[in-house]
């Protein structure tokens, strides 16, 4: 009898393990040169800095220039110049207070839309999304006027208020998705032995939404830290921030390169290190919901 031939479909045969290493390897490459490319500039930054204002302006730039500490003396006012330790602790306060003053708002009200969803929470998060729609420039003369006029002008915590309002819409959307990877049961179980809300949350579904918490930090600090516009406008003297006083390095007589790029990698040095501190926290977070 003849042999019937086999209808069954083959599989392909998996790579062999050299082939498997070489693409391992050409995907190490591929990762390493986009890193390489996104880190280029912070490199070129720093080593700018340590170039005199002559070195600096040359084109094309010299990577063999004599290295000197010049820009960042005159940063640190070292020579002279003003000093940038009130911008930086006016930066630092309104950065902190403003981002802790946004998690004590977004964590219960994610909380309302993710473990204990009212009614149409669909739209508030929409709602709230749309508040991000209006250009900051659109906004800022209603909010000078208010300023000046209640005699917010030139006051660390008018800055406070506002990057808190700013940042509330991001950090509830972010922590709406956190929190709604939180055990209903665990919550229940804490709720069965007298547990009430405020300790819930903050015994029972912070520590499990930790990762997602440091991250929204993370995220809202930045965005304090670098904004400019309201901070150029709103303040002067007394609450004048890092980047407003980075502005002060560009003048009339022209840009300089050199101590610019001191000034930009000494106020960048906060966000890095908060950044670097948190990493783990924060991979963890940005990937939570991402697997169900």
């Amino acid at each position: 009898m003849a042999a019937v031939a086999s209808t069954a479909p083959t599989t392909a045969a998996p790579p062999s393990r050299p082939v498997a290493r070489l693409r391992s390897s050409a995907l190490g490459i591929v990762a390493w040169l986009a890193g390489l490319a996104f880190v280029a500039p912070l490199l070129w930054m720093v080593l700018t800095s340590f170039h005199s204002e002559a070195d600096a302006a040359t084109n094309p730039p010299s990577l063999t220039a004599p290295l000197t500490l010049d820009s960042y003396r005159e940063f640190f006012g070292l020579n002279g110049g003003a000093s940038p330790w009130p911008p930086l602790i006016n930066s630092m306060t309104a950065s902190v207070v403003s981002t802790l003053l946004t998690l004590l708002l977004a964590i219960p009200a994610a909380y309302a839309l993710s473990i204990r969803p009212v009614k149409k929470w669909t739209d508030v998060l929409f709602f709230f999304l749309s508040t991000k729609m209006l250009p900051l420039v659109a906004g800022l003369l209603p909010i000078y006027l208010f300023a000046k006029n209640t005699g917010l002008l030139d006051n660390i915590w008018a800055l406070v208020i506002l990057y808190t309002a700013m940042n509330l819409p991001i950090a509830v959307w972010m922590m709406q998705s956190f929190l709604a990877e939180v055990p209903v049961a665990i919550i229940e179980a804490a709720q069965i032995d007298g547990a009430r809300l405020p300790t819930v949350l903050g015994r029972v579904v912070a520590p499990i939404a930790l990762p997602g918490i440091a991250a929204t930090a993370l995220i809202c600090f930045i965005f304090s830290w670098n904004e400019l516009l309201f901070a150029r406008v709103l303040t002067g003297v007394v609450a004048e921030t890092a980047p407003v006083f980075l502005t002060g390095f560009i003048t009339s007589q022209g840009l300089f390169l050199a101590k610019v790029c001191a000034a930009s990698f000494v106020i960048s040095l906060p966000v890095l290190a908060a950044g670097f501190a948190a990493q783990d926290k924060l991979v963890q977070g940005l990937s939570l919901g991402a697997v169900k």
